[in-house]
């Protein structure tokens, strides 16, 4: 039998009540497909910076180091908000992915057409959404020196090498091979050289996929096209800051943040969570939604862990939940004949897993 070693991170606000459904279908399924689970907890983020001092402690990055995969929750709030910024939970996640070499954020965003009332947009515009945004997750201004604020003058510094875009790259043309084969490259290269090296690069590694149709578009207008017309998008390729900022906009496309995974690949210990953050003004009422986090635990499997039938269990489960009726609150307008809480969520999906 199978076994693997999961490092959970469950964090701040919601991460623990999310991950801990999570959990639970992950057992489901490992016992349905017939193998074997070991979680190891650590801290990151404001818990961290409570227990032990600091954001992200070199226990948290070893262990994760040490296993096939890591599963995250959420971390930050308001209580930690006025420390220094490399004191801040924020920093700790910046810091996990550079130890775990991510370069690769993959965001999917689906609309279910049982949530089709859920997005602000028409439903003959979202139906049939299926995108992915391709984020390079650990370069770029983020992560760019030099950097400083002396109160009077601020200054970040964007660096792209060239390497680095190959690499983002090639994981978008990949990707577009197993799904509708398009790519649309997003850049500022008309006011950035940063940009222009980008597309640049993207233009000749695109060379090596001759099965993938390439575009290009420019920041401003991908993220108007992505509200007037998201059906136009297969695979969305972009840097740090564009990339955080477009798949946070795709994920309003689909009508609620609490329902989009994401997956943190390419180093050598893939990193799994739900694109939203810890909403600490509704931690421990047992609101919130966990589906995200169940569907980055899905991408988990299928990414990193090689159970496409596991990931393929979970999601169809899922589906299977939100066709039913079953909402938590934050969708419960939108055609729900039950109204569950995080926990009833969770249980309910582990239970279709067990069924399917």
């Amino acid at each position: 039998m199978k076994h693997y070693k999961i490092a959970l991170i469950k964090g701040d606000g919601i991460g623990p009540e999310i991950i801990d459904e999570a959990v639970k279908v992950l057992d489901a399924v490992s016992s349905k497909e017939k193998f074997e689970i070991t979680y190891n907890d650590y801290l990151m983020g404001g818990i961290a910076i409570d227990v032990k001092g600091e954001p992200l402690p070199d226990e948290t990055i070893s262990g994760c180091l040490e296993s096939d995969a890591v599963l995250f929750g959420a971390i930050g709030g308001e209580k930690w908000d006025k420390l220094p910024r490399d004191k801040r939970p924020e920093s700790g996640l910046l810091r996990l992915r550079k130890s775990l070499g991510v370069f690769a954020n993959l965001r999917p965003t689906t609309v279910f057409d049982e949530l089709i009332n859920a997005s602000t947009l028409k439903p003959e515009i979202v139906k049939g959404v299926d995108l992915l945004v391709v984020r390079e997750l650990i370069g770029g201004i983020y992560f760019g020196q030099p950097r400083a604020n002396d109160g009077n003058k601020a200054y970040n510094t964007m660096v792209y090498e060239k390497d680095e875009v190959v690499r983002i790259a090639r994981v978008a043309f990949e990707a577009a091979q197993k799904r509708s084969k398009k790519v649309c490259s997003v850049d500022k290269s008309n006011v950035l050289e940063v940009s222009q090296l980008w597309r640049d690069t993207v233009t000749e590694v695109a060379k090596e996929y001759p099965d993938v149709a390439l575009s290009h578009m420019y920041i401003d207008n991908a993220s108007m096209q992505l509200i007037r017309n998201p059906k136009q998008f297969d695979v969305i390729l972009t840097g740090n800051l564009f990339g955080d900022i477009l798949s946070d906009e795709a994920s309003m496309v689909s009508g609620s943040i609490g329902l989009l995974p994401s997956a943190s690949i390419g180093g050598k210990v893939g990193l799994f969570e739900p694109i939203h953050g810890s909403a600490p003004d509704i931690a421990k009422q047992g609101i919130a939604n966990p589906i995200a986090t169940i569907l980055s635990a899905a991408m988990m499997l299928r990414f990193v862990l090689d159970e496409t039938s596991a990931a393929n269990r979970i999601e169809a489960a899922v589906k299977e939940v939100l066709r039913g009726g079953y909402r938590t609150k934050d969708i419960s307008q939108f055609d729900a004949k039950e109204v569950c809480s995080t926990s009833e969520i969770g249980s309910i999906i582990a239970d279709r897993v067990s069924k399917i």
